[in-house]
């Protein structure tokens, strides 16, 4: 590992070094956000599911009533 560091700083391409590991934190983080932000469409549209549900029970109880 340690040569391959020494060719790099040797070369003079740290600078590409640094740019390819920001690319993979970037996308990394990307992917994160993008994993997490599906859950929470998951998590609301079951909830809006389990609303119109409550929503239809009630209705049905209030005809029954009446």
């Amino acid at each position: 590992m340690s040569d391959l560091i020494k060719m790099f700083s040797e070369r003079g391409d740290l600078a590409h070094v640094a740019l390819l590991l920001w690319a993979i934190g970037a996308s990394l983080g990307l992917w994160f956000v993008l994993r997490e932000w599906a859950a929470a469409v998951r998590r609301f549209d079951d909830f809006v599911h389990a609303l119109d549900l409550f929503n239809r029970r009630a209705r049905r109880r209030a005809q029954d009533e009446e």
